[in-house]
Order: structure tokens, then sequence, then C-alpha cells
């Protein structure tokens, strides 16, 4: 018998475990340890945070999920990983500690003979200051949509500003990213016309005064570089298309800028060129930099091996070439393809867990030395498909192969992403737009690194149809419902 632990349940490490489950037979197990005791689809987040969606309609409850398939379910915390054993425990393992209510603060050790991180991003809100409390959770002065509890909030504060405007009180809308290395804009994308479009429902629309703020040195970097959309025979730049899109909602922008501190109504900001400024505002949601969970690696004998597998952002290393070289030497070859660790071969690590080898973006700083530069998004659609790719490889590990069978590059991969800029049936408007592959590759498509047949966007209400659409077929999907597994990644 084999045991496959995962660290984490979000879109990879479900995607992952869930798979496993239904391929490994009975004499093998899938352990999934995660401190959350609910599935949250996080891309209609946004769609909580301004009052469109419900909580229960973007979570469900895992336990019975697991149960039914026969996943053995851990609500924990991983704490730390012990890939040699110890003196004490032979075989490799995780420690635990439980978040469950009926066993919380219990500690426990789990072996595993193939080890899964998928433990997704800590949401590092004390790297700015203000941004955070001062305890690694979010504080007083702003916002956020990243959990469904955060954006039942947002849309609290959000209600409330509607309710002044409404009385004549003129409001000032901040939304953006809330570091000079976050990445996810596309999140706060969505959230900032979302809540344009909800402000001219409301009839106040001309009572706010909007402002989007940035790491990305031009509006339609996402991460990734931006994109070219081929149009008429000629290649469109995103950064045409993106700026087109908040100059017709009248959404005024803040790019190239790194958000050094928050106060109460006021955000305060380096930019590349490196001047400052402070932007003052009612309400305000800037997206925090991400870090790793904080795991630490224990050598056989006691000693501390975090630094030989976790890279210093604390994300696992894997199949990439970390060597540091200058932005003109970055290849699609740097990319992983695998995602095992080099360092030991049933460790793997996917969706945001793993250590990109460098940004996609070009990198950035300002003149006093700050970067300033979005880092590359990994969730969504890679992380699923990189999550389904190494389950894959384990099982054909676990029935045999020497190495893993499966890839899932990056620089190899096609995404699709369907932005919201507005809910309603009839009124709402998405950017559906895609992107192959998601980091370029200058070699095979010299000039835009990129094909263009298969990278391109449109705007308009089908989109939003579509959003709507995949955000009930992901849910089906991800619940294990009938026909789960013809829904792609």
């Amino acid at each position: 018998m084999a045991r496959v632990v995962v660290m984490g349940a979000g879109v990879s490490g479900h995607t992952a475990s869930t798979f496993l489950r239904d391929w490994l037979g009975s004499e093998h197990e899938v352990v999934v340890v995660t401190p959350n005791s609910k599935w949250n689809w996080i891309p209609s987040n946004i769609w909580v945070g301004v009052g469109q969606m419900t909580k229960e309609e973007v979570t469900f409850d895992l336990a019975p999920v697991y149960a039914k398939q026969g996943v053995d379910f851990r609500q924990a915390k991983a704490v730390s990983i012990h890939p040699e054993g110890s003196a004490d425990e032979k075989k490799p393992y995780i420690t635990i500690e439980y978040t469950e209510e009926a066993r919380a603060g219990e500690s426990e050790v789990v072996t595993y003979d193939y080890l899964i991180n998928a433990t997704g991003p800590k949401l590092n809100f004390d790297a700015t200051p203000g941004l955070g409390n001062g305890s690694g959770q979010l504080g007083p002065n702003t916002v956020s949509v990243c959990t469904a509890d955060h954006a039942i909030h947002a849309n609290q504060e959000l209600q409330a500003s509607i309710a002044k405007m409404k009385k004549g009180e003129r409001q000032r809308f901040l939304i953006g990213t809330g570091h000079g290395m976050c990445t996810c804009q596309g999140a706060a994308f969505e959230y900032i016309f979302n809540i344009e479009f909800e402000l001219g429902n409301a009839g106040v629309r001309d009572m706010a005064d909007i402002t989007w703020i940035s790491n990305e040195s031009f509006l339609g970097d996402f991460g990734i570089g931006g994109l070219h959309i081929k149009r008429g025979g000629y290649a469109a730049s995103s950064r045409l298309f993106a700026e087109s899109i908040y100059s017709e909602r009248d959404v005024s922008w803040i790019i190239g800028a790194h958000v050094s501190k928050v106060e109460k109504g006021k955000a305060h900001y380096e930019l590349l060129d490196g001047s400052t400024g402070v932007q003052e505002f009612d309400f305000a949601m800037l997206i925090p930099p991400f870090a790793g969970v904080g795991l630490t690696a224990v050598a056989k004998d006691g000693s501390d091996m975090t630094a030989d597998i976790f890279a210093p952002n604390n994300f696992l290393k894997v199949d990439a070439d970390y060597t540091p070289k200058p932005y003109e030497e970055w290849t699609a070859a740097d990319w992983p393809r695998t995602y095992q660790s080099p360092k030991y071969d049933n460790i793997f690590a996917v969706g945001i867990a793993f250590a990109p080898p460098h940004l996609i973006s070009k990198p950035m700083s300002s003149p006093n030395g700050t970067p300033i530069n979005p880092t590359p998004p990994r969730t969504g659609m890679p992380s699923a498909m990189i999550g389904k790719a190494v389950a894959m490889s384990i099982r054909d590990m676990m029935e045999g192969a020497k190495e893993p069978t499966h890839t899932a590059s990056m620089t190899e991969m096609g995404a699709a992403c369907v932005a919201s800029t507005g809910k309603g049936l009839f009124s709402g408007t998405a950017a559906a737009l895609t992107v192959y592959p998601v980091v370029p590759d200058f070699d095979k498509y010299p000039g835009l690194g990129r094909d263009l047949d298969y990278t391109f966007g449109e705007i308009g209400l089908a989109g939003h149809w579509i959003k709507h659409i995949l955000h009930h077929l992901f849910l089906h999907k991800a619940q294990l419902k009938a026909g789960w597994k013809m829904i792609p990644e």
C-alpha cells in the first residue's frame, strides 16, 4: 500500500487529490491536509464583494465530498516536512496541527510515500505597513476579496459608501495592488469594474472618483508581460485593450507604483521614476503580495534544511533553472515541466506553491532600488492543469514508472481568462482573453513570444454569460457531481 499526501485543497490540490483517488485502487491512500473546512471558487469572490453573490454560492463543505470519494481529509495546517524521516520515524512524513474545532491545536505525524505541496500562498498583508494589522491579517484601513469572508466585509463597506453617495457625499475609490511585488492584478481588475458597474446601477456613479493603482509598468501587463491580440490582421497590444476599457469607464490610473504604507484614508506610494505620492480614499481594496505559507523542512538529524528545498520566498523549488542571470538571458527552458523536487523525487509542488524561476514581466525598480513589477500568476486554469499532470505522473510512478511521465510547462500551455467587468443577465460584460503560451517563448515565436492564432480577446455580454456558466461548471466539477471528469480544467 502507498500513501499520497496532498497539502492544500485549492484548485490545484483539489484537482490532484480527486483524480488520484479516482485512479488509484482501494489498496492505496489519498490524504488531504488543509486548514480550511470549505472549498472556495475564488474567481467569484469579486461578485460576493459587490453583493451579487453570497458566500454559500461560492463555497461548499469539503468533508462530505471527500468522505463520499474515500479521501482521508484532515482539517489541519501542515507545519513541517521531514523528507528523510527521523531517528524515530523511518518513513518521510509531515507534521500537522489541527484547526478542526474538535481537535484544534492537536498535532500529528502523517507519513507519506508521495507528497504534493499545494498549500497556495500566504496573503502577506504585513509586507505593506497598514495594509495588514501587524499579525498577518487584513488591517482596518482597506478591504479585500481574497477570501469569501473578506468579500462579505468588502460588500458591507461598499454598501455603506453607496448610502453616503445617495446622501450627497462624494466617495473616492482606490483599487489595485498593495505592494510593488504583487501578483493577481486580474482580481483587482475585475473588482474595480464591478464596483464601477454597481455604482451605475445604484444611480450614484457621478458621485464617485475611481482610481486604479498597480505595480504594472503599463496597463494590461497582468503579470505576464502583456500580450498581443490578433485583430484585422494586426497585432494589437493588451495595453491598448486595457486603456480603452479604463477610459470608457472613466477610471483613472496610477501605474508603476509600489504602495509603501497605508493609513486611514491614505495610500502612500513610490513610482518607477523614484517620485512619491499620496492617494486619498474613502474605500480601498488593495491586493497583498503572496509568499509561501512558511513550511519548514527538517533533515533526519533534526537540522533545518528549509533553504535546501524552498526558495527564499518560501515556495518549493522544482525542476526549474533558478540560476541568477540577466533578463536578456531568460528562456522558456528555465520553467519547470514536471514540478518534481530536484532533491526528493517523491515530492512535487503545484499551483502557487511552486517557486517560479523568475518573473514573466520585465523586472524593474525605482532609482531608490525598490522592485516594482508584477510577480508571475499561477492561478486558475494553469493551476488545475499542473495539478492533474502531477497526479498522472504520481499514478504512473506508483505503477512502476521511474520518473514523471506527464508535463505541464507554462511555456507550452495556453490559458483562458474571463474577467468580469459587471454582472447582469442582459447588461453584464466580461473581457474574454486567451493566451498561448502563458510564458512567452521567443525562440519558438520570435518577436512577440506567443502564437497569435491562439491569443485573442473580446469584451461584451457573451463574455459575461461564459463567466457565469463557468462558475457553475467548476463548482459542479469540484463537488464531483455527475460527469465531473468530463469538464476540462
